[in-house]
């Protein structure tokens, strides 16, 4: 069953609005010196707006693995958008899976910190395609 029009606007809204408040919680935790739930944040916050453009075009995925995949194959090797974003994309995935699940070690500030202001770039790029592609 598909979306309406309607309805795809209000989910791309709503994945829009849900990256920024991920990105804030983010922002928040590290200044509590929260790494791991930092690094989980910046992944969700592009997450989310990666999903929001998939979903303005129309590309359902069922896993994070799926949304990142689909991103490469209907952004990134288009050219729609550059391939360090997509890169970038790939290494908040990695960040969070370690922090989230490693065992061996764990994220310091040095790879976290650095990732704050290129994950609002990413969301700033993705977020403005999916509402040029919704005219929003």
């Amino acid at each position: 069953m598909g979306l309406t029009e309607e309805n795809r606007r209000d989910v791309v809204n709503y994945r829009i609005e849900r990256a920024y408040i991920a990105l804030d919680q983010a922002k928040k935790n590290l200044q509590i010196n929260c790494l791991e739930v930092t690094a989980n944040r910046l992944y969700y916050a592009a997450y989310y707006a990666a999903s929001a453009l998939l979903i303005a075009y129309g590309i359902r995925t069922k896993s994070h693995e799926g949304n990142i995949s689909q991103f490469g194959q209907q952004f990134v090797i288009t050219g729609k958008v550059s391939k360090d974003l997509g890169k970038f994309y790939n290494q908040l995935f990695q960040m969070r899976l370690t922090g989230d699940y490693g065992d061996t070690f764990g994220l310091t500030e040095e790879d976290v910190v650095p990732k704050i202001q290129p994950t609002e770039d990413f969301i700033n790029e993705v977020t403005a395609l999916a509402r040029q592609k919704l005219e929003m």
